[in-house]
């Protein structure tokens, strides 16, 4: 599976009351991967909604990455994304196999992305590239480093931090591979306008 397009990250408090309405609306305008993003310690509940997600995903032809979380992503089958501080990606992949999906959060930093890259991750994600409302203290990225990385990186890189349909396009015309999207996809008034956002982000990668 080619990795490139939609990256939809979901957010429990701001999709509380519309979660799988809204995860739904946006695999319909198409999404390449769906992490399920939720930081509580409701193990049952994280189970029960990453097998709902992982059904849907399914359904739709989509990849489902579980945040930080490799146990949970290898108990149901799923990739797995995991930041600076969730350990190193050798043993995630050793839990997972050789197929599975595996991301690594590099921040604004190329040897981290070369480490992750050696170390096997799948794709590498830069960021934040502008303010973001999930991380608002994450150190910022740059056109600059996607250029160097897309020259030296030989696999797919992912950009996150505050992205929208109004800044999107530079990411995509500076190699980078995957939007990775919150706000800018699920902070929409209504599940239609979820829909037409995803289709606008994908079009991005085709103009």
């Amino acid at each position: 599976m080619k990795l490139r397009g939609l990256y939809a990250i979901t957010d429990s408090q701001l999709l509380a009351g519309k979660f799988l309405k809204y995860v739904e609306a946006a695999l319909e305008g198409g999404v390449t991967l769906l992490q399920y993003r939720d930081k509580s310690d409701d193990q049952a509940r994280r189970l029960r909604e990453a097998e709902t997600l992982l059904a849907l995903c399914e359904r739709y032809k989509t990849r489902l990455i579980i945040n930080d979380d490799a146990e949970l992503a290898a108990r149901i089958g799923a990739g797995v994304h995991l930041g600076q501080t969730d350990g190193p990606l050798t043993p995630a992949r050793a839990l997972l196999g050789r197929q599975a999906i595996i991301g690594a959060t590099c921040h604004s930093q190329l040897p981290l992305a070369e480490q992750a890259a050696k170390d096997g991750a799948s794709y590498v994600a830069f960021g934040r590239f502008f303010n973001s409302t999930t991380k608002p203290g994450a150190p910022a990225a740059s056109l600059e480093l996607l250029d160097q990385a897309r020259a030296s990186l030989h696999l797919p890189i992912c950009v996150i931090g505050g992205i929208t349909l109004d800044n999107a396009a530079p990411l995509v015309n500076h190699g980078a591979d995957l939007l990775a999207v919150v706000h800018g996809l699920f902070g929409a008034e209504s599940a239609e306008e979820v829909t037409r956002r995803a289709r606008a982000f994908n079009a991005l990668f085709n103009s």
